[in-house]
């Protein structure tokens, strides 16, 4: 049986350190589903067409990578596509309370599912895609925190 795990999110937008986490979960999975998800509780800067696009040609060279707009429960989408594992990042002990309470909503709607942490490489633990956004919105240059040229995205992307 294939060791499917979905990594999920709003990647608003896709930073390094999600790619980071992509990549070495390719050394533990067989495939890593790359999950776009909508959380109804934030609105997005970056369309999710857009970012599944710019995603998927991050990662054209890896057979291993699949990405996935979806909608709905992340433990339900995990049973949709056969994925026993969830792959999560983290930065810092906020981050594990967090995921830590997430991981067990999940494993209460499908208990097949397991939740696998990651720690962050420390180079990339500063930033997240809030930071990067911001910086965005004002005309920073954020180019050194995607791993992506943003000229990938479309002019009215952001909104």
């Amino acid at each position: 049986m294939k060791r499917i795990a979905i990594f999920p999110g709003s990647f608003d937008p896709f930073t390094n350190g999600h790619y980071d986490v992509v990549q070495r979960g390719c050394e533990l999975f067989d495939n890593v589903i790359v999950a776009i998800g909508n959380n109804s509780s934030k609105n997005r800067y970056f369309q999710v067409a857009d970012m599944v696009g710019i995603i998927e040609g991050v990662f054209k060279d890896n057979p291993k990578v699949w990405v996935q707009a979806y909608k709905g429960l992340t433990a339900d989408f995990a049973k949709e596509v056969g994925a026993r594992f969830l792959l999560r990042g983290l930065r810092n002990t906020t981050d594990f309370e967090y995921e830590n309470t997430i991981a067990q909503a999940n494993r209460h709607v499908n208990p097949d599912l397991e939740t696998v942490f990651l720690i962050t490489s420390p180079r990339l633990a500063a930033i997240n895609s809030s930071i990067i956004r911001e910086i965005h919105r004002f005309g920073g240059d954020v180019q050194d925190f995607i791993p992506f040229h943003l000229s990938a995205l479309p002019s009215n992307s952001p909104g």
